[in-house]
């Protein structure tokens, strides 16, 4: 166990000795991003929550896993625990060891299930999918995100939540702490439906009572203010930016052949989802389907578009000649 915060966040002095060795990483993908800012890269990995789900296992959680696979029970308690805490109490630095301890026993369990089944293969090109995919793309409106905002239609209350988010999100970097920590989604998602007239008014509403909030009174209503005062045209638009297909409740209307191939392809998906014990989301993007139903590619090279859409070859060869089928669907 290291703890990168009395290292400058730097880790890449270990990376020498960790170089070559397969990683064992449960749910990897938002470990391997934390790991990679601090100078930390994997060769080979093993996913064992991916390795889970491929084998068709109905519960693909760490602890679930253990107690299924290996007849073990993993002690909890700190999950939620406030980790940027120091010195770690000894009772959380066990929990944290607790966690890998049998890892390895675990992958190598999981890996002889994947090859009694066949699926070994799948499993190290979705390995390798995971390692290389890199950090997520940033998002053009991170905003939207706030949980909660579902209930806030208007632009001038949709400025105001993104003008708070922006507030906390530039105090969580200078504090180097989590946002919710700095205030909640539902503080946010309050003040914008309330819109408080005055910064007593805002002090007044529950979260922001509290001592640690009274001090920002100030602060957040600034931000309100500046959302407040924006020119109509500043405001934001009531739906987020979208490239993709629109809504699918609205494909009949729109377009009844695609909303037919998207059903037949579903089907599709379902159909060898049981017969090869995968869950539907793991043999496909659920994104890459709807663009590929919206917009059937033109030439009817089903494998090339499911390629460029990232699926794996695995993939490819199990779906493309049954979505081959299911696109030339239409509506009757």
């Amino acid at each position: 166990m290291v703890d990168p915060i009395p290292l400058g966040g730097d880790l890449s002095p270990l990376a020498p000795a960790l170089t070559g060795p397969e990683w064992v990483l449960h749910a990897a993908s938002q470990d391997l991003t934390c790991l990679a800012e601090v100078g930390i890269q994997p060769e080979r990995l093993f996913d064992t929550e991916l390795a889970g789900r491929l084998a068709g296992l109905p519960r693909v959680g760490l602890g679930p896993l253990v107690e299924q696979l290996l007849g073990l029970t993993l002690e909890k308690g700190h999950g939620a625990a406030d980790w940027s805490r120091r010195p770690l109490p000894e009772d959380w630095l066990v929990y944290a060891a607790l966690d890998v301890e049998v890892l390895v026993e675990l992958r190598d369990v999981l890996a002889g299930l994947l090859a009694e089944q066949g699926k070994l293969e799948w499993a190290e090109q979705e390995f390798e999918a995971v390692r290389t995919a890199g950090p997520p793309a940033p998002r053009a409106e991170p905003w939207r995100r706030v949980s909660g905002i579902h209930k806030i239609r208007k632009p001038r209350a949709l400025a105001a939540v993104r003008a708070l988010w922006e507030a906390r999100d530039k105090l969580a970097a200078e504090r180097d702490i989590a946002q919710g920590r700095v205030l909640p989604d539902a503080a946010i998602v309050d003040a914008a439906l309330s819109a408080p007239p005055t910064a007593q008014a805002l002090a007044a509403m529950p979260v922001f009572r509290g001592r640690s909030q009274r001090r920002l009174t100030n602060y957040w209503f600034a931000a309100l203010a500046q959302a407040a005062a924006l020119e109509p045209s500043g405001l934001p638009a009531a739906s987020p930016p979208n490239d993709g297909p629109p809504a699918v409740a609205r494909w009949a209307d729109r377009d009844p052949d695609a909303a037919a191939r998207l059903a037949a392809a579903r089907a599709v998906l379902l159909a060898t989802s049981e017969e090869r014990s995968v869950p539907v989301e793991n043999l496909l993007l659920p994104d890459l389907l709807r663009r590929l139903c919206w917009t059937p590619p033109p030439d009817g090279d089903i494998p090339t578009a499911l390629r460029k859409g990232g699926a794996r070859e695995w993939q490819i060869e199990l779906l493309a000649e049954k979505l081959d089928a299911a696109l030339h669907t239409t509506a009757k």
